[in-house]
C-alpha cells in the first residue's frame, strides 16, 4: 500500500499573484517519499527535435525497440513522453527548454493570432527530471524532486521575473515508490499525480484543491498510463499490472476511487488503453491478444457491442507506432475521427494520420524541430504540431485533413511543410494488407480468449447508443472474445 501522511503548511497569500491579477489561496500539504521519481523529462530534452530523437520516461529511458510493436515503451512499461505538454483545450503548452547546459520552464500560448513563448526561469536552473504542465489559466505547474520530496508550485510571469506559488509536497515512505504527473485534466483547473508503490498506486490531486495535495484514491497493483474518459475529469483510466498481466481499469474519482475493469480482451493478454476521445467514445488500445507476445494497436468504442479491432494497416514493419491525438467533437461518429500517430523507426520519427473508416495510414514527414509526440486536433479537422528550431523557437505547423478519409489537404505553416498533402501510405508500411481491404481487420481469427472465425465487419456508422456515464467494459460485449487481425 502506498501510504502517505499529510501535514498542512502555512499559506503564502501575500506575495503570490494569480495570472489574471487575483490573489489565490494556498495551503501547503506535505506527505513523505523517497526515491528518484519516474519523470517524463528525466532524459534530457534537446533544444531542437529535428534529429528525431525519442524522449524517454524517467530513469528507464531508452530508444524504442524495432519490430511490430504497437507503441514504443520504456523498461517500466510507460510510453515515451512528448516534447511538450498541451492543455486539453489547446490554449497553452509547457516544456523544459534548454540554454546551454541549463534548463528552465517555458510556457507557450497557442490560442492567439500566432504562438509565442514566455520563459519562466527560477532562481536556479532546473534538473532534467523536472516535470511541467500547463494549467487552463496560463500558469504552469512544476514538479521538482529534492531531499526525498516531490514539491509542486505554480509559475506565472510577473514582468521580467517569474512568480512562484508553492502548492505543497508529497513524500512516500516506500523506497520503491515513484511519482509522476498524470496528463492534463479536462477543464484545466486541476492537476493530478500518480504515486506507484511496490503493491499499490495512489492518485493525488496536486493542484486545484483547497488544502494542497490531496490523496484521492488507492488502487491495488502497480499502475501506469493515465487517460481521461470524460469531460468532467471524473473517470480516469489506468493500466494496472497485477498477477503478471496488465489490464486497463477505470478509477471513479468522485466515488472514493472506486475501481472497475475496462479492458480484458483475453485472460492471458496485456491490454492497455493509450488514448480516448470523450465525445465519440473512440479508444486506441495496445494488446497482444491477436499476436501473443507482440503488442498490436487496435481500436474500440465505449459502450459498443462490437469487439476491439486490430487493423493490419496500423502494423508498420520495423517501427513502433504511438497514437498521440484524436480529433474531438465527432459525437456518435468514432469512425470519422482523425487519429495522429507518431512512427519511430531506424530512420527516425515521422507522422502518420489515420481514421478507423480509412483503408490505410497516411505517412508524412514531421515538421523540422517537431516536439516529438506532441500535437492537437481541432474539431474542424486541423492538426496542430508544435516545433522549435534555432530560427523559430516557438512555432506550430497546421495541417488540414480532408473529412472522412484521413488525407491531409492545404499548406503547412512553419519549417517542415512539404506540400505532400494527399500522398497515400506505401504498401507494407501502413497501407492496407492483403487480408484487410477495408482497414478494419481481415480474417477474424480468435485471440487467446477463444472464439470462432468471423468475417470482416464493415465499420458501423456509429455506436448503437450514446457513450454511457460509466464506461462499459469491452470484454462484456457479445463478441468481446473475438479479435480481428
Amino acid at each position: 500500500m502506498t501510504a502517505c501522511a499529510i501535514e498542512p503548511a502555512a499559506a503564502n497569500e501575500e506575495n503570490a499573484e494569480h495570472a489574471d491579477g487575483e490573489i489565490p489561496r494556498t495551503e501547503d500539504a506535505i506527505t513523505e517519499d523517497g526515491q528518484t521519481p519516474r519523470s517524463g523529462n528525466d532524459r534530457q530534452t534537446p533544444r531542437s527535435w529535428s534529429d528525431a530523437q525519442t524522449p524517454g520516461t524517467g530513469n528507464d529511458a531508452q530508444t524504442p525497440e524495432t519490430g511490430n510493436r504497437a507503441t514504443p515503451r520504456t523498461g517500466n512499461g510507460e510510453t515515451p513522453r512528448a516534447g511538450c505538454v498541451i492543455t486539453v483545450d489547446g490554449s497553452y503548452a509547457a516544456r523544459l527548454a534548454g540554454h546551454g547546459d541549463s534548463w528552465f520552464p517555458e510556457r507557450w500560448t497557442l490560442d492567439g493570432p500566432e504562438p509565442y513563448a514566455v520563459p519562466l526561469p527560477g532562481n536556479q536552473p532546473e534538473e532534467p527530471g523536472t516535470e511541467v504542465q500547463p494549467m487552463g489559466d496560463g500558469r504552469v505547474l512544476i514538479r521538482r524532486f529534492a531531499d526525498r520530496r516531490h514539491t509542486f508550485s505554480l509559475l506565472y510571469p510577473t514582468g521580467p521575473q517569474t512568480g512562484e506559488l508553492p502548492m505543497g509536497a508529497v513524500e512516500c515512505p516506500d523506497a520503491g515508490t515513484v511519482l509522476r504527473l498524470l496528463p492534463p485534466a479536462p477543464g484545466g483547473e486541476k492537476a493530478y499525480a500518480l504515486a506507484v508503490g511496490p503493491h499499490s498506486s495512489a492518485v493525488w490531486l496536486v493542484a486545484g484543491g483547497a488544502f494542497g495535495p490531496e490523496h484521492l484514491a488507492e488502487v491495488p497493483g502497480r499502475c501506469s498510463g493515465g487517460v481521461w474518459l470524460d469531460r468532467a475529469g471524473r473517470m480516469l483510466a489506468l493500466d494496472r499490472e497485477a498477477g503478471g498481466r496488465t489490464k486497463a481499469v477505470v478509477v471513479d474519482l468522485e466515488r472514493g476511487g472506486e475501481v472497475s475493469p475496462l479492458l480484458q480482451i483475453a485472460d492471458g493478454s496485456d491490454d492497455r488503453l493509450l488514448l480516448a476521445d470523450p465525445d465519440s467514445g473512440l479508444l486506441l488500445i495496445s494488446s497482444d491478444a491477436p499476436s501473443p507476445g507482440c503488442a498490436r494497436l487496435g481500436w474500440g468504442v465505449l459502450g459498443s457491442t462490437l469487439p476491439v479491432r486490430f487493423p493490419e494497416c496500423l502494423r508498420v514493419p520495423g517501427c513502433a507506432v504511438t497514437p498521440f491525438a484524436i480529433q474531438p467533437g465527432q459525437v456518435l461518429m468514432p469512425e470519422s475521427c482523425g487519429v495522429a500517430l507518431r512512427v519511430d523507426g531506424s530512420m527516425g520519427s515521422w507522422l502518420g494520420v489515420w481514421r478507423p473508416a480509412a483503408r490505410q495510414v497516411l505517412h508524412l514527414p514531421a515538421p523540422e524541430g517537431w516536439l516529438a509526440g506532441a500535437g492537437l486536433w481541432t474539431e474542424d479537422g486541423e492538426l496542430l504540431l508544435p516545433y522549435a528550431t534555432p530560427a523559430a523557437p516557438c512555432g506550430v505547423a497546421r495541417w488540414a485533413a480532408a473529412s472522412g478519409n484521413g488525407a491531409l489537404t492545404g499548406d503547412t505553416e512553419g519549417p517542415g511543410g512539404t506540400g505532400d498533402a494527399g500522398r497515400t501510405g506505401e504498401a507494407g508500411a501502413g497501407g492496407a494488407g492483403p487480408e484487410d481491404p477495408e482497414g478494419g481487420g481481415g480474417d477474424g481469427s480468435s485471440g487467446r480468449g477463444g472464439g470462432s472465425d468471423t468475417a470482416t465487419q464493415s465499420p458501423e456508422p456509429g455506436p448503437p447508443e450514446p457513450v454511457m456515464a460509466r464506461p462499459v467494459p469491452l470484454q462484456q460485449a457479445p463478441l468481446g472474445s473475438l479479435v480481428t487481425k
